[in-house]
């Protein structure tokens, strides 16, 4: 029989949490038959962002913070063409492993789409600028009478044009004030799967994650403007920079389902019908170890004084504290700051930059 028909045992495993940039993206698993998509047109591959992505994961080497069962439920998510849902504390890596995936995956700039209390559904499909575009038509309108004074007093030489050509300009088109954002930009028919970052769901209206139910299902969702337009089609833009789509009929589908991070700080439970579509996977604090090869990973180097501040900040993690990775990091690169003394006022401030979130100021 072919290689093909015969996998390698560890063949569905695409992801191996390095975060290393692939020379050629590597193919993903086919998606199981309930999860196949026939969006189209195909749209272009999108931009990447290196600079985000550096500012997220650091120019050094990545620190793996997965164990080989959560590198599991990774591409176990990427099989199924299912949502992760990544539950821990604040600041332990959450929202990087979208990063992560997209780097070594080779899957472009990953979306992000931050919830607060008043997201909606519609704030990650899509937005119209309804007043700018009665602006625009309003401008449009007071052209044709212009052209048309204008005309009256050439008098009979005038006759005969069209109104676009008296006014020099065409009507406002509906596609030029609708933007799609970060999920619909993410069900668009790509030929590989775009990166979703789905920040803090937990502090969501309550209605959100079953807003998102039918959308995570079908992969496809309408722009009602757009459906009642009596253009056939239209261009859009993307909540890429300066990116711009092509949707036919007001109805976008997804080719390939995007790779949806989604993270929780554990404010609240989901629905059972939420969990259900979604692969849970918990993040813990990294080790000491971990922390260490982080801040070299981050700051190209290990700083003297490195170590007393891993240790400081592990204690106080230990001990019940609320901290974030950032707060480490800031902590660390404020001692490569020459003539900075860690002793004294400097203390004070390491104090400040290492306290516990948990306890307000």
């Amino acid at each position: 029989m072919s290689a093909q028909e015969h996998p390698e045992p560890n063949g569905w495993r695409v992801f191996h949490a390095t975060g290393s940039a692939p020379e050629v993206p590597p193919p993903l698993p086919a998606p199981p038959p309930w999860r196949r998509f026939r969006g189209g047109p195909a749209e272009p591959t999108p931009p990447d962002d290196p600079e985000a992505a550096q500012r997220r994961l650091g120019p050094g080497e990545i620190t793996p913070q997965l164990g080989p069962d959560g590198i599991d439920v990774v591409n176990a998510a990427l099989l199924l063409r299912r949502p992760l849902l990544i539950t821990g504390p604040p600041g332990v890596g959450k929202s990087t492993l979208a990063y992560v995936i997209s780097r070594e995956l080779g899957l472009g700039r990953v979306l992000e789409w931050n919830v607060v209390s008043r997201t909606t559904l519609r704030d990650g499909l899509y937005v119209h600028d309804a007043m700018g575009r009665a602006q625009a038509i309003a401008a449009w309108q007071a052209g044709l009478r212009e052209a048309g004074v204008r005309e009256a007093a050439a008098g009979p030489a005038g006759a005969g044009t069209s109104d676009f050509s008296k006014s020099g300009q065409l009507p406002p088109v509906l596609g030029d004030f609708i933007t799609l954002g970060p999920l619909g930009t993410a069900l668009l028919p790509y030929d590989r799967p775009r990166v979703l970052l789905v920040d803090e769901l937990d502090k969501s209206d309550i209605d959100l994650p079953n807003d998102l139910l039918h959308v995570l299902e079908n992969g496809s969702y309408e722009v009602p403007e757009l459906v009642r337009d009596a253009a056939d089609s239209a261009r859009v833009h993307t909540s890429d920079p300066s990116g711009r789509a092509h949707v036919v009929g007001g109805r976008i589908e997804c080719r390939e389902f995007p790779v949806v991070v989604i993270t929780s700080n554990g404010e609240r439970e989901f629905p059972a019908a939420f969990r259900r579509r979604c692969l849970p996977l918990e993040m813990r604090v990294p080790s000491r170890e971990q922390l260490l090869a982080m801040v070299q990973g981050h700051l190209g180097e290990r700083p003297p004084g490195t170590e007393d501040l891993v240790d400081l900040f592990v204690r106080r993690v230990q001990a019940g504290g609320t901290h974030s990775l950032d707060q480490l990091l800031n902590a660390v690169q404020l001692t490569t700051a020459g003539g900075f003394q860690s002793d004294g006022h400097g203390r004070t401030l390491m104090e400040m930059l290492l306290r516990d979130l948990a306890k307000g100021r």
